[in-house]
């Protein structure tokens, strides 16, 4: 045993050893290289590429991957032979057509992605000299009709078309791709697909057609996959009357079947009788009004494990026997349905092995007694959005292994103690949105295990530390959600907690907030993300948010829609962390500590996106409405705010308008010494308070004046040093040098000598 062990340990280290002397390659300008594992990789995304990088720039013929995404090819020259590239990378970029000239050589390409081109050609032979490629990803091309075969690969095992803008998909079309393994052709506006068209694809296992505005399916459309696994064909429109028991006889090997949001009305009784492999089973957000469970489910789905009959607008009761054939089902999801609190105790009784459960939105106000204890297993469970009362609490004692539970707005007005004392695994509780206005001491104190806690819109005034176990520090806890509550926030000491001093995410957006001290979070330094937004903050000086000095792990802060008019990046400085603000919202006055900090996010934090709205994202760019972009503005009067020159005609007639942060940042005057220094070399709060003084005034800064003699007096000293170092006798130069070393060596001790 020993000498095994000895002798896998050897083995490693040699691997270890063979690893650590892997071969540094070429690697072009601009572009990031590296092994991953054992594979040279070439990272050039983004870099604004016109043509791919040769040989001589630095490519390597043993390149594994190489990434080319987000550049701006328009079309690929031939790579050079004997190059050993198995990836490739070329979304995002302006190629049109795809053929076999540009792709030539590439003889051990395993998987490319050309999505999100101008494509609108593919020539079928392109692949001739990959015979080992497995997938190609082509989605959201503009593709043209295609009237023959569409691609010729024996090899090619994965195929994504989403997207491509096709319509109708002839006979041949997947002739030449016999071993086509998974196939998605989701978001194409097929409306109906021609009979036989899968026909050739018999390896077929995973097949996607959501949303394809899809109106009826032939009922031998999939007659020749057998190996069919995995059929999803949500988002379409088959509400017409269809033979779906003829759709569904050939795939005897389905195990995952999604036909949610498809505007189905009907299903008949003997739907699923020859899926009795089917696992998955995903009906939600259809008018399944006249639903039989019990019929629908049959006797053949003895293996189903997910079962989501979210939405579905069940009328009739549930009867006793709906889940009876089903009992290995592990997730059911039943919400939006008005349930009998009595039938549906009964009929899910004998799904004894459930882990998650979804009530939510049932109508439910009570449930029988001991309805839960038949359940050891569930670890999920969702009765919010009900109208409960206080007593259905009590019913969920016995569940020990819940790992999340969420009971919000379910009208409760109290919870008792005893609720959650056996749920010591309880990792997730939502209590938002019920009327508590105060909680019984103790609640928490054995949830131990908690990570994350909403108690959005509860009526809580504060959150006591009672509630919890006096001695624990609640380790996991790392999300706290009190958002939408009254918050009173003392003017001494902490107002949250101090067991929860884990705190990484805490959520205060909405609860009439005017003012933070500065000690408020002095204990709760591990925050990241602070939630402020719709509150009455102010910004009248920095003291206004000395409380984010105790924060020096922030990385998101939200400040947006409260009552500032101004701020500076001098609250920041303790913030180093910081790579979110949003600010938006607020009544900004256009002044110069826009352009101030304008220059924080692009000076000293390096990237001018960390204020949110500042510049337009890729989101916004494709809205219907760009109008209504989240964008930070401030309120513009010529009067006082400093401008280098007249932007409008109308401008002399309007005393205040509004501007986009970035408008005023180019049209103020505010570089004429009244910048402020970044915040990252402020030293200390007395620095920066007369840095914000000095700024106020209409002469050179203090510290503009220290830098420019400390600078000159430099230059001055170094000056001197190199005249007294030319000046010097030959002889003694020599002798120098002979006797102490080099001219270099020499100067670098009269310098300092100097000095």
């Amino acid at each position: 045993m020993g000498g095994g062990t000895g002798r896998l340990l050897s083995f490693l280290g040699l691997l270890t050893l063979c690893w650590a002397r892997l071969p540094e390659l070429e690697c072009p300008e601009d572009c990031d290289c590296h092994y991953f594992r054992i594979n040279w990789v070439t990272d050039c995304s983004e870099t604004n590429l016109t043509a791919v990088p040769t040989l001589e720039e630095g490519l390597s013929l043993n390149v594994y991957v190489l990434n080319l995404n987000g550049n701006n090819l328009t079309e690929i020259e031939p790579f050079p032979e004997d190059i050993k590239l198995r990836s490739l990378k070329l979304a995002d970029n302006q190629l049109t057509k795809v053929t076999r000239v540009e792709f030539a050589g590439l003889g051990y390409l395993l998987d490319l992605d050309l999505s999100g081109n101008q494509i609108t050609h593919v020539e079928s032979d392109s692949f001739s000299d990959s015979p080992g490629l497995i997938t190609l990803e082509l989605q959201s091309n503009p593709l043209e009709e295609v009237t023959g075969a569409f691609l010729a690969s024996k090899s090619l095992l994965n195929l994504d078309l989403s997207g491509c803008s096709l319509r109708n998909l002839n006979q041949n079309f997947f002739t030449d791709v016999p071993h086509l393994n998974s196939l998605d052709l989701s978001r194409n506006s097929f409306q109906e697909l021609t009979p036989g068209v899968f026909d050739p694809l018999i390896s077929l296992q995973e097949l996607k057609l959501n949303v394809c505005n899809l109106t009826n399916i032939d009922g031998s459309l999939f007659a020749k996959l057998p190996d069919l696994k995995k059929l999803e064909l949500s988002g379409n429109n088959l509400f017409n009357p269809m033979d779906w028991a003829a759709v569904l006889t050939p795939l005897v090997r389905l195990e995952y079947l999604d036909i949610s949001r498809s505007h189905i009305r009907t299903l008949p009784d003997d739907v699923f009788e020859h899926n009795q492999w089917l696992r998955s089973l995903i009906l939600a957000n259809n008018q399944l009004i006249d639903l039989d469970v019990a019929t629908t489910l049959g006797q053949n789905l003895k293996h189903l494990d997910f079962l989501d009959l979210t939405n579905c607008n069940i009328i009739g009761p549930l009867s006793e026997g709906a889940f009876a054939n089903a009992t290995k089902l592990r997730t059911l999801y039943l919400t939006g349905n008005a349930m009998s609190a009595t039938d549906l105790a009964v009929a899910l009784s004998p799904l004894t092995k459930l882990q998650k459960l979804s009530l939510r939105n049932c109508t439910l106000t009570r449930l029988p007694p001991n309805t839960f204890d038949k359940f050891p297993n569930l670890q999920e469970l969702d009765v919010s959005h009900n109208p409960l009362n206080d007593a259905f609490t009590s019913l969920l004692n016995p569940l020990s292994n819940l790992k999340h539970l969420d009971m919000g707005f379910s009208n409760l007005g109290s919870i008792s103690k005893s609720t959650f004392h056996k749920m010591k695994s309880l990792k997730t509780l939502i209590l938002s949105g019920n009327p508590l206005q105060s909680l019984e001491s103790g609640l928490f104190q054995n949830l131990t295990d908690l990570e994350t806690l909403e108690l959005k819109n509860c009526g809580l005034s504060r959150l006591n530390g009672s509630v919890f176990h006096e001695s624990s520090t609640y380790p996991d806890l790392t999300e706290l959600n009190l958002a939408s509550n009254p918050l009173e926030i003392p003017l001494k000491g902490s107002f949250l907690p101090r067991q929860l001093t884990r705190l990484k995410k805490l959520h205060m957006s909405d609860c009439g907030v005017s003012y933070i001290p500065a000690n408020a979070l002095h204990s709760f330094g591990n925050i990241t993300e602070l939630y402020l937004s719709n509150n009455k903050l102010k910004f009248k000086d920095q003291g206004e948010f000395e409380f984010l000095n105790n924060l020096p792990d922030l990385e998101k802060l939200d400040l947006s829609y409260n009552n500032m008019s101004t701020i500076s990046p001098v609250v920041f400085r303790n913030n180093q962390n910081l790579t979110w603000l949003k600010l938006v919202g607020n009544p900004w006055k256009c002044a110069c500590y826009v352009a101030d900090m304008w220059e924080w996010a692009e000076v000293v934090k390096g990237d001018l996106s960390i204020l949110v709205g500042s510049t337009v994202s890729s989101e916004e760019i494709i809205r219907t409405n760009p109008k209504k972009r989240n964008t930070l503005y401030c309120r513009f009067d010529h009067r006082s705010s400093p401008t280098k020159y007249v932007t409008s005609r109308r401008q002399k007639y309007i005393t205040a308008a509004n501007r986009t942060w970035a408008r005023y940042v180019r049209e103020s005057a505010c570089d004429s010494g009244q910048r402020v220094l970044p915040t990252k070399l402020l030293p200390s709060p007395q620095a920066l308070e007369a840095i914000r003084l000095d700024s106020e005034s209409p002469t050179i800064p203090t510290w503009a004046w220290s830098t420019s003699i400390a600078v000159i007096s430099a230059l001055l000293i170094t000056g001197a040093i190199f005249i007294v170092f030319l000046t010097k006798p030959k002889t003694k130069r020599t002798q120098t040098i002979n006797e102490e070393g080099t001219p270099n060596q020499m100067a670098s001790q009269e310098r300092k000598s100097s000095l």
